[in-house]
């Protein structure tokens, strides 16, 4: 029986297969009108019976994107119908005269209001009747909703209301989420938005979950992985499936930690680079947090990793827009048609542009096992380059630096404008296409070392591996330094852990677990808060993180601890990255495949053909080359120099000196 672990992608489904032996994997392409299909073909391939499944998943985040959710009902408080469409009025986009807000999730006709109140102090004012009960559910089951939102005010400090709704409407058929479940926060249209998120996609969630379980191994255990980096199990993602919204680029963040861990490199930015977008992150010896992110015009505010994505893949779609300027993405030509090199469809992608370069090899992509079909590409580019007046190569190369110059500052977003240099970290490239282009992200973001790891085009679901059982869980509480000490913040986690414990014991009865503290934290009168591990003195831990963020710090400001966090984690077992004596110098005769013509920089050269699997430790390799394996391929331009570790990375020098392995 095996340990398995499957990202599923927008293009591309990974399993990665875990025994005694060692691992197995296999690549496919996606099925978007039925995701479970391609990881039941991809766990059947693997011929060994999977005794736990790990799952990353991107359902959730593309009934949210493509607003193919179920039909939501919103219930809150009598005369606070509409604040899931009024938000916090901001306007993202402050000089576009055309903005437009994305349409909200649930129209006006599914908005409901609840008699009975709480105050601000937890206390009932008004009670909610059983008759108001009755009445209410039966408009919200007429309305024809499918799902419903509850977020009543104030029902993170008592949520009896918002309970006794929920079970009627849950008797009335209707897939129910609570607000005081999702997020026992304060903040109205935070915890309204994220509940309604939660709301949309619980059926859609809970259809695909059970697809899957149902074709699994009997006795298979089916976790799914968490933004957070995380995992939980499906019955948990079904009820709570938001905390999935980034589900697959949590699983190769937890990798590259892993990884780093194991080879020495502490400080690392991930670039993960798939058939649909790129997602990076940033490593600093630890996993990077947010408080939220933006979905579908919604904030979603759950645990997540730090993770910056923009719609900049190999399968993004290239085009001129009125202006004559040449865009790349964000729209992708997906698993279907996908690129125009798969013979299915003409639109120009990322992949045919490196096609059209000699960057790959039309007759090993996959391994060899999905031929590409590069003639049709010399005279689609020459249509493109035509009409913004270019040659068909610079249209290519054209092509390749809009989207590296997207995904460059993604990283910066990551990087510099949280007061990091990435010259001083390492670049863990991963995912189908980022060997590609990962040299050249380093070289303009003047980072010296990259990274390539063994089987990259696998690298999130091998994440799902090396991740814990996870859950968080909050409570806010307002508490200020000048009339709180540590002794007491110390207290204040009493209930939450307490809580914590009984819920995990639940879920992994008898295993280990450990309870991380931490402080949501700001100055008194500030709007945001920072995250603080509750360390020996978390006041003085903000000051200076406050400075590092920002600039600045006041030491004689009053603090306020707005909210209370405990992490709960269950340790899970782990596969071993293991170390190999490096013997080889220079490269293996068998490794050599051939000599590949390709374009760089509008210049013809020729470029080294390895195969990767018969590189071995110690291996060193200059550019220009290219390196290919089943799951990627990895480009060397000129002037750069590559050493293979004990671990099997490809550890790339950025200025062609001798690569600098850990």
């Amino acid at each position: 029986m095996a340990v398995v672990g499957v990202d599923t992608g927008g293009t591309f489904t990974d399993v990665i297969c875990w025994t005694d032996d060692g691992f197995a994997v296999v690549k496919l392409p996606s099925s978007p009108d039925n995701p479970a299909r391609a990881v039941l073909s991809g766990l059947a391939r693997l011929a060994v019976p999977a005794r736990s499944v790990m799952h990353g998943s991107t359902v959730a985040t593309n009934a949210l994107l493509e607003r193919r959710g179920a039909v939501t009902a919103f219930v809150t408080n009598q005369g606070f119908e509409d604040i899931i469409a009024i938000g916090r009025q901001n306007r993202p986009e402050l000089y576009d005269l055309a903005s437009r807000k994305e349409p909200c999730l649930v129209p006006e006709a599914l908005r409901f209001g609840a008699p009975g109140r709480v105050s601000a102090e937890g206390k009932v004012i008004e009670e909610l009747s059983a008759e108001a009960i009755r009445d209410l559910v039966a408009r919200v089951a007429a309305s024809g909703a499918e799902s419903a939102a509850v977020c009543l005010l104030f029902s993170f400090l008592k949520p009896e209301h918002e309970l006794l709704l929920g079970e009627a409407l849950a008797e009335a058929g209707l897939s129910v989420s609570l607000s005081s479940d999702i997020l026992a926060e304060f903040r109205e249209y935070e915890r309204a938005a994220t509940t309604v998120a939660n709301a949309y996609v619980a059926p859609v969630m809970a259809g695909y979950l059970g697809d899957l379980a149902a074709g699994l191994p009997e006795g298979a255990q089916l976790c799914v992985m968490q933004s957070s980096g995380g995992l939980i199990r499906a019955e948990t993602a079904r009820r709570e499936p938001v905390r999935t919204v980034l589900s697959g680029p949590a699983g190769g963040v937890v990798a590259g930690l892993a990884m780093g861990k194991a080879a020495g490199f502490d400080r690392l930015i991930t670039f993960d680079m798939g058939g649909t977008s790129t997602d990076v992150s940033l490593l600093d010896g630890a996993l990077s947090m947010a408080a939220e992110t933006e979905l579908a015009g919604l904030p979603i505010k759950t645990p997540m990793l730090d993770i910056h994505t923009v719609g900049a893949g190999g399968g993004s779609l290239a085009r001129l827009d009125a202006g004559g300027a040449l865009v790349v993405g964000p729209e992708s030509a997906g698993a279907v048609p996908g690129p125009a090199c798969y013979g299915k469809g003409d639109g120009l992608t990322v992949t045919d542009a490196n096609l059209f370069l000699g960057r790959l090899s039309p007759d090993h992509f996959l391994g060899g096992q999905m031929p590409l079909f590069p003639q049709r590409l010399p005279e689609l580019f020459t249509a493109l380059g035509a009409a913004g007046g270019l040659t068909a190569v610079e249209a290519a190369e054209g092509v390749i630096a809009v989207a590296e110059a997207a995904m460059e500052r993604a990283i910066r977003v990551i990087s510099v404008e949280r007061g990091h240099d990435p010259a001083d970290f390492a670049l863990l490239s991963y995912g189908g296409a980022g060997g590609l282009h990962a040299v050249a992200l380093a070289r303009l973001l003047g980072v010296k070392t990259v990274v390539v790891p063994r089987h990259p085009g696998l690298f999130s679901a091998l994440g799902m591996l090396f991740a814990d059982v996870v859950r968080d869980f909050s409570e806010t509480v307002m508490a200020a330094s000048d009339k709180t000490d540590l002794i007491e913040v110390a207290g204040l986690f009493g209930n939450l852990e307490t809580r914590a414990r009984q819920i995990m014991a639940e879920e992994a009865p008898g295993a280990r677990m450990v309870l991380e503290r931490q402080l949501d934290m700001r100055y008194q009168g500030q709007s945001h808060e920072l995250p603080i591990r509750f360390v020996a003195d978390p006041f003085l831990a903000f000051h200076n993180r406050h400075e590092a963020v920002f600039g600045f710090k006041h030491p004689k400001a009053v603090i306020e601890i707005v909210t209370l966090r405990i992490r709960a984690r269950v340790i899970t077992d782990k596969p071993q990255f293991t170390e190999a004596e490096r013997l080889v110098a220079g490269v293996p005769a068998e490794a050599l495949l051939g000599w590949r013509p390709l374009i760089c920089q509008g210049a013809e050269q020729v470029a080294m053909w390895y195969d990767r699997d018969k590189l071995l430790p110690g291996s060193t390799l200059s550019g220009p080359a290219l390196v290919a394996e089943t799951s990627a391929t990895t480009f060397l331009p000129p002037g750069v120099a590559a050493e293979v570790d004990g671990f099997g990375n490809l550890v790339i020098n950025v200025d062609g000196g001798r690569a600098a392995t850990a």
